[in-house]
């Protein structure tokens, strides 16, 4: 009785030492896993990306500066005067846009921006150039739709 009691005790501690040292490995703390304890090594879910950024008034003109200089053969003075102006109302209307006022103020103020836009490209531009930049404004800037109405008029000449 006394040798099984022994034997028993002895199986005992050692199935439950086999039992720790198993564990161990599991969670990763032994024999120079490179995994911390308790560290899963399922990987982390990412966080969700950020939205991007929104475009500043200078990098809304740039993209459409070249195709604008382009299209009313603009000279480096010329390309300057409605590069400026258009980023200074650019501006306003991203800042405006920021207020969020009702639709009637809005569709006002906008109206204003647009009609202090005009008079200062107009300053800043010869008038043929000025009648040109207009009918680019009306197609939005669409420079195909003023190409195809220039090869029309160069062709009735």
């Amino acid at each position: 009785m006394r040798r099984q009691t022994l034997i028993l005790l002895v199986a005992i501690t050692l199935f439950s030492g086999m039992e720790t040292l198993f564990g161990q490995v599991g969670r990763g703390n032994r024999f120079g896993s490179r995994y911390g304890r308790g560290q899963s090594t399922v990987p982390q879910a990412q966080s969700a990306p950020k939205p991007p950024e929104p475009k500043t008034a200078e990098e809304l003109v740039e993209e459409r500066m070249p195709s604008i200089s382009e299209a009313l053969a603009l000279d480096p003075f010329e390309e300057a005067v409605v590069r400026t102006t258009l980023v200074k109302y650019v501006q306003q209307r991203i800042e405006l846009g920021i207020l969020e006022l009702e639709p009637d103020k809005m569709k006002e103020e906008l109206e204003k921006i647009s009609k202090n836009q005009d008079a200062d490209i107009k300053a800043g531009l010869p008038p043929e150039k000025y009648e040109s930049y207009m009918e680019l404004q009306k197609n939005n800037f669409d420079t195909r739709k003023l190409k195809k109405k220039k090869k029309k008029k160069s062709k009735k000449d």
